[in-house]
């Protein structure tokens, strides 16, 4: 089966009105779903800004009809776990559709994007470990909040469409937490250790049902299905593929 195509916006160039009718000319367009960073500050993406991506989610849900929505990744730091579940949960219950609650494990103190965290004085967890720890924590409450008989949570929301949580993996010991507690997994498509981490993922996914992911930069003709690039993630069985518009998003899209 062909993978699904999926668009992925930035704030730091484009302003809400940009943003939501570029949302909207995916949907027209066929795509299966937008999804949305989760920065705090426009440098980490090249511009001068940056949405919430909680508060630009809700936005879309409230906008578009059809298309599906995902986090490209909510930072498990960012919120208490336990805001993120509920966002989650509000975002797919407004929509009335699937959420690709798309989460990571956050940023190192040696990144690249630890500034924006410093900045507003946010944690910022050395420990590699813990930071999986903490992502793995959130799938839990997920799994208790969502799933769990109402009568044992009684009163918080458990949305028509449940999430399904994917999450963004830079390292097999993520990759293997995926396959194990999430319900999918994201790689960039040209990250030099790709293959390792989705042959880790695979190693712990039992049968149940799983979505495998991967994003890669807009590059001319990636929509094709001809494409090379369009070719090898379908080989490497990608079921949906995510084209980033990493600067200002268009407003019309190829139909697909």
């Amino acid at each position: 089966m062909a993978p699904i195509l999926d668009v992925q916006f930035t704030s730091g160039h484009a302003d809400w009105g940009r943003l939501r009718d570029a949302a909207l000319a995916a949907e027209t367009a066929g795509y299966g779903a937008v999804w949305v960073v989760d920065h705090l500050a426009g440098r980490s993406m090249g511009g001068d800004q940056s949405f919430d991506a909680i508060a630009w989610l809700g936005a879309l849900a409230a906008v578009t009809e059809r298309i599906e929505l995902g986090s490209l990744v909510v930072n498990v730091w960012n919120r208490e776990i336990g805001v993120s579940a509920v966002a989650a949960a509000t975002i797919a219950e407004i929509s009335r559709r699937r959420f690709w609650f798309g989460i990571g494990a956050g940023t190192s103190p040696s990144s690249s994007f630890a500034w924006e965290q410093q900045m507003v004085g946010a944690r910022i967890e050395p420990s590699m470990e813990r930071r999986h720890d903490r992502l793995e924590a959130l799938c839990a409450l997920c799994d208790r909040i969502w799933r769990t008989e109402a009568s044992a949570m009684p009163t918080f929301l458990r949305p028509m469409h449940l999430p399904q949580r994917i999450v963004g993996v830079n390292s097999v010991r993520l990759s293997s937490i995926a396959g194990r507690v999430a319900d999918g997994i994201n790689v960039a498509w040209r990250h030099p250790r790709r293959d390792e981490f989705l042959a880790a993922c695979r190693s712990a996914v039992d049968d149940r049902p799983f979505t495998w992911t991967t994003y890669v930069p807009w590059s001319d003709g990636i929509e094709d299905p001809d494409h090379p690039d369009h070719r090898a993630m379908q080989a490497a069985g990608m079921d949906r593929i995510i084209i980033l518009y990493p600067e200002k998003p268009p407003t019309t899209f190829r139909v697909v």
